[in-house]
């Protein structure tokens, strides 16, 4: 007699009543740390000023859009306050913010700001949105602002403010630039993601309204933003004409 017992599906997994292939298995979940590199790669390209605080105002992370109102880079906004970076026009709001903050509450808090880039700079003024995140139970939550500028508010008649030829941050790109540095190693040397050099750099040439990088570090040269004199290129001093405020 056969050892096999009668009806018994074979070993091989052949059987009528045995699968012919395995469910698939879904694929892992990415690492916990991916969130946040994919959050912050989204950050960077976002023209949108923004920032994610601590409850109590201390800055967290930054783009290199709300930086650029500093003429900064990312990093060096970490650890600043908010309240040190923006006045608001009603004080007295933030203390309610605060205390709504502490009760659990979870709204969207517009607040009217005014702020000045640079002591020769007019002061600007528009209005951070600030919106509690994470999960109910955080207590308490981060903050997330949003900064909208309205660059009408107080112009007394021309509707653009004059502004300076550049930030520090835009004459050292631009420098490294004229240098023949790549994107990649204009942000290594800045501590500047390759979306954070190519958003100065977009934002230069749709400033003085020109098209690749040759074009943007000739108009660097003509406006006297970078130094003629000087190889390696490095910006040029206040004194030698750098200061100028470039035209159309």
């Amino acid at each position: 007699m056969s050892g096999a017992t009668h009806g018994a599906a074979p070993e091989d997994g052949t059987g009528a009543d045995c699968p012919r292939a395995w469910p698939p298995i879904p694929p892992a979940p990415p690492p916990a740390g991916a969130y946040r590199d994919y959050f912050v790669m989204l950050l960077d390209r976002i023209p949108t000023p923004i920032a994610v605080c601590r409850a109590d105002g201390q800055v967290l992370i930054a783009n290199p859009a709300m930086a650029a109102q500093w003429g900064a880079v990312p990093g060096q906004l970490r650890g600043r306050n908010l309240l040190d970076l923006f006045r608001p026009r009603d004080p007295a709001q933030i203390a309610r913010i605060m205390e709504a903050l502490r009760l659990g509450h979870r709204s969207r808090y517009p607040v009217e700001v005014r702020w000045r880039t640079s002591p020769d700079e007019p002061e600007k003024q528009g209005e951070l949105t600030i919106d509690p995140v994470g999960g109910p139970s955080a207590a308490p939550p981060s903050l997330l602002a949003l900064l909208r500028e309205d660059p009408g508010a107080g112009a007394a008649a021309p509707p653009v403010a004059p502004r300076a030829a550049t930030s520090p941050v835009e004459a050292r790109i631009l420098a490294l630039a004229a240098g023949g540095a790549t994107t990649a190693a204009i942000g290594s040397a800045l501590g500047l993601t390759v979306d954070g050099v190519n958003y100065h750099l977009t934002r230069l040439a749709r400033r003085w309204r020109v098209q690749g990088r040759t074009a943007l570090v000739a108009k660097a040269y003509v406006l006297g933003v970078l130094a003629a004199d000087r190889w390696p290129p490095v910006p040029a001093a206040p004194g030698d004409g750098g200061a100028r405020t470039p035209g159309p």
